[in-house]
């Protein structure tokens, strides 16, 4: 499996490609162009794309990529929560409402990776002040403490991390008492 990140926008929103034999993106926010450049120059037949949420730093791309490639987009909006097999990869799909009422974390428990979009960033959580609300997302803090803590954490924006960092470094797992 190949993981690629490719910020972009002026908010350098990560945009994530996942590769094996089938290619997924992975919140396409802006810049289609670079995401294209990226899937031609490697090679990658493109065949399905996951939303975190969709606020624009996310989905600003999506539009120009299905004129590039039909291809399924993932969603809540078509998704439950359990476990999929999407584009040949095992995903857990996981409501983590709180930044947005459409916030969903994708589980790739194959590979010990959580692509989370806003929910959680190294050292911090989303906003939930844009369309989404602090009760929510305290429970989906509750909800994502209960995996395993080494799991690698993906944001939509910053660093990478792990969910052991977060639980015991980050300040709102302390503050929502969490």
């Amino acid at each position: 499996m190949d993981l690629k990140i490719i910020k972009v926008g002026s908010l350098e929103e990560n945009c994530y490609i996942i590769s094996n034999d089938k290619t997924i993106v992975i919140d396409p926010g802006d810049e289609a162009n670079k995401i294209i450049s990226y899937l031609k120059d490697n090679n990658l037949d493109l065949d399905s794309i996951l939303i975190t949420h969709h606020h624009f730093d996310h989905v600003g791309a999506l539009e120009d990529l299905l004129n590039y490639k039909k291809v399924k987009v993932y969603d809540i909006s078509n998704l439950e929560e359990k476990n999929y097999n999407i584009s040949g990869f095992n995903i857990e799909v996981i409501y983590t409402k709180g930044h947005t009422d459409d916030s969903v974390t994708y589980y790739f428990k194959d590979y010990n990776m959580m692509f989370v979009g806003d929910f959680i960033f190294e050292g911090s959580i989303g906003r939930t002040d844009l369309g989404g609300n602090t009760s929510d997302m305290i429970n989906s803090l509750k909800k994502i403490k209960k995996y395993n803590k080494n799991i690698n954490i993906y944001p939509g924006h910053g660093n990478s991390t792990t969910l052991k960092n977060e639980v015991d470094n980050n300040y709102y797992f302390k503050y929502f008492n969490i």
